[in-house]
């Protein structure tokens, strides 16, 4: 199977061999177009945060290129060399779908959807992740830093460092890490913190993950932990002893000044005047875009806003939300089941209150280009961030920095990562309905003046904080530690 577009070209395997910086993350940073065979950069703030460190050090990265049983040789994409690992269709079905998605994600995200154990999506799980750390060690150059990427991969450190003890590993996990009475029940509790301990520097999204793992870690296997230190017993390939893993919050964020510029584009703003007009040019449009996940609040927004119509607060006539859900997982029947439910309420509340001239809701089952959000973020008013849980929540830094005209509200929940942060946002309670109802009206009805002190203070904040930050600051850190192993 040929890998070539106008970026891509093969390459021999020992071309890959010299990578001294090596990314692993489940999927790798291009996705094949359907249209022509070629290769297309993926969306999202990972691959733009890590393209320009790989770039300039000619570094590799190892993933899954997203088809089941491809067998690809390893190419180069843009002066990055890539190395794709194989899934077989049960691969994707025990290792992704089953143990990543509906054990770990559920029992992470506080048990909102019961995870399922099952041996055979964890043997599957082990298995996945010995091939991701055979890959990251055939590729990586003597004394390499290997950056492993979130939790479909959190046994591939100790993997890693059995196969490479002269390699340097980080790990950053993208999602939470539970409270220890919930990451308790995981049968392979163990197993996983050991995995996680492979890596030199373990980095989350909100200094309570990182509180929640080294309990986790004192608990579990007894290891010393302080102020984010873990003494952590050597291998026998290490030469015994002990090292210090290192555990703490590198909050990830976006590439800040792409959506600043898409956001000055006339042709993006003359976008979103369209979009008002097409909704009838209400005098506040309410927003809301997710991954369509039992984990965003999605029921919650939409109960919420249902009731404010039905008590008489808002009217269809001046107010509409646009609820964009794209899809996501859809062959795991909790997303099905999920799909099905916020399609019936919102067809339950625009068939109650629409008018010829104004819907309630406006759905939108699909995945837009970066240009149509951006177009989408200029045109709302107020921005509904309800989830339930959260790591981070890039889409609420996406909507500030795109708000160049230094207008809107962000109604953020306060069991997102980005809370901790965003402290000018309306934060809400996502399960207080009561709550939510009112930060929503406050939002509709808040000053101009107050407003555009809040959005100004938050558009500072992400652009001192942007995804270059993140990376640096992780990849800083990673290099002490390399320093301190090589003098120790």
């Amino acid at each position: 199977m040929s890998a070539q577009s106008d970026h891509a070209t093969t390459h021999s395997d020992h071309a890959t061999t010299t990578a001294d910086l090596v990314v692993v993350s489940n999927r790798l940073p291009v996705d094949r177009s359907a249209e022509d065979d070629d290769w297309r950069r993926s969306p999202g703030g990972l691959v733009a945060a890590l393209e320009p460190v790989l770039q300039q050090s000619g570094g590799a990265w190892v993933g899954w290129p997203g088809q089941p049983g491809a067998e690809i040789e390893p190419f180069t994409f843009d002066g990055m060399a890539l190395v794709p690992v194989v899934l077989s269709e049960e691969d994707v079905e025990l290792y992704y779908e089953g143990f990543s998605n509906d054990t770990i994600w559920p029992l992470y995200h506080d048990v909102i959807s019961p995870p399922a154990y099952h041996r055979e999506w964890w043997d599957a799980y082990v298995r996945v992740n010995r091939r991701f750390a055979e890959a990251a060690a055939s590729v990586a150059a003597e004394g390499a830093t290997v950056w492993v990427q979130d939790y479909q991969l959190q046994l591939v450190p100790s993997l890693l460092r059995e196969l490479r003890p002269d390699v340097t590993i980080g790990y950053f996990h993208h999602i939470p890490f539970p409270a220890y009475g919930l990451y308790a029940q995981l049968p392979w509790r163990k197993q996983v913190l050991s995995g996680l301990l492979g890596a030199d520097v373990i980095g989350f999204q909100r200094v309570a993950d990182a509180g929640n793992f080294a309990r986790a870690v004192r608990r579990q296997l007894g290891y010393e932990t302080k102020a984010g230190s873990i003494k952590v017993p050597r291998t026998e390939a290490e030469g015994g002893g002990t090292r210090t893993a290192i555990a703490k919050a590198y909050p990830i964020s976006i590439d800040v000044a792409a959506y600043d510029e898409l956001a000055r584009r006339p042709d993006v703003q003359a976008r979103a005047k369209e979009i008002r007009e097409s909704l009838g040019n209400p005098k506040t449009v309410l927003f809301g875009v997710d991954r369509l996940d039992y984990t965003k609040g999605i029921g919650h927004r939409l109960k919420a806003y249902g009731e404010l119509l039905a008590d008489g607060r808002l009217d269809v006539e001046d107010v509409t939300l646009v609820q964009v859900a794209s899809p996501s997982r859809e062959r795991v029947a909790a997303y099905m089941q999920l799909r099905d439910e916020i399609e019936l309420t919102v067809g339950r509340i625009n068939g109650d209150y629409d008018t010829v001239g104004h819907t309630a809701i406006r759905y939108l089952h699909h995945s837009y280009p970066r240009e149509e959000m951006v177009a989408l973020y200029l045109a709302a008013d107020v921005m509904l961030v309800t989830a339930l849980r959260d790591g981070m929540n890039l889409v609420a830094k996406e909507y500030i920095a795109s708000r160049v005209d230094g207008g809107g509200v962000l109604i953020l929940s306060e069991f997102t990562g980005a809370a901790d942060e965003l402290t000018q946002a309306v934060r809400v309670n996502p399960h207080d309905i009561a709550g939510l109802k009112d930060a929503i009206t406050a939002a509709i009805e808040m000053p101009e003046a107050e407003r555009r002190r809040r959005m100004r203070a938050l558009r500072r904040r992400v652009r001192d904080h942007d995804v270059s930050d993140w990376s640096r600051s992780f990849l800083g850190d990673l290099a002490l530690r390399s320093g301190e192993a090589a003098t120790s």
